[in-house]
């Protein structure tokens, strides 16, 4: 599977827009200290601690969600659920992801996992007012059930989501709706989606394609 040129910018993009707010922050911090001094010492390096955590969560997910680590077949659940609650730590979003969600056998299946951390990521992007997913199993499928205001998917992300979106109309806001549907086809599932809930989307990953005894190459970028 390809990747057009113009994907992989908006998603280098994106990833670098997530990571200039902490970033910048560890920045900032280390100017208090050299510009004021001894009375900002204590503020400046919880500025500091906090950002840097932030940071290092958020590649961590994204190293799983993008990357060829997220593809290991030995993936553990627990630790992709701990990369996922670190990620959303701190922000205004919970996580409800209880044990045994998803059954052993999709968990196992190469690239479920990774596509459920896009889907995560995905949801969180619907909750700008913040809110709750909550993963369900449910046979070959996992439920993530978005609640929060105005949680929906847009035609746009509907579009890119599907992969009906040409190319050229994909913009920073939609394209991690896109790869994460893009994951999905390339690793033999389907994602539907359902929101005739007020301010509740759900989104449904689905296993429909048998196991491979070998799957190709994941269109990742490099871990």
């Amino acid at each position: 599977m390809q990747i057009d040129m113009r994907v992989m910018e908006l998603l280098a993009s994106k990833l670098c827009h997530d990571l200039v707010s902490p970033v910048s922050a560890i920045n900032n911090g280390v100017e208090l200290i050299e510009d004021i001094g001894g009375s900002v010492v204590d503020e400046a390096m919880k500025l500091i601690g906090d950002s840097g955590q932030t940071a290092s969560r958020r590649l961590r997910l994204y190293r799983m969600a993008y990357g060829r680590a997220g593809t290991d077949e030995n993936l553990a659940v627990r630790d992709v659920r701990q990369i996922a609650e670190h990620y959303l730590t701190g922000g205004k979003i919970t996580l409800a992801w209880p044990d045994g969600v998803p059954s052993e056998e999709v968990a196992t299946r190469r690239g479920f996992l990774k596509t459920v951390l896009n889907l995560i990521v995905l949801g969180e992007e619907t909750l700008a007012y913040g809110g709750v997913i909550s993963l369900r199993s449910d046979g070959l499928a996992c439920r993530l059930e978005i609640v929060g205001r105005n949680a929906h998917l847009n035609l746009q992300l509907q579009e890119a989501l599907e992969g009906a979106s040409a190319i050229e109309e994909l913009t920073p806001r939609s394209i991690q709706a896109y790869v994460t549907g893009r994951f999905a086809a390339h690793f033999g599932f389907k994602i539907t989606h359902d929101h005739a809930i007020p301010d509740r989307l759900d989104l449904i990953l689905t296993v429909t394609e048998p196991q491979a005894a070998s799957a190709p190459e994941s269109p990742a970028l490099a871990s």
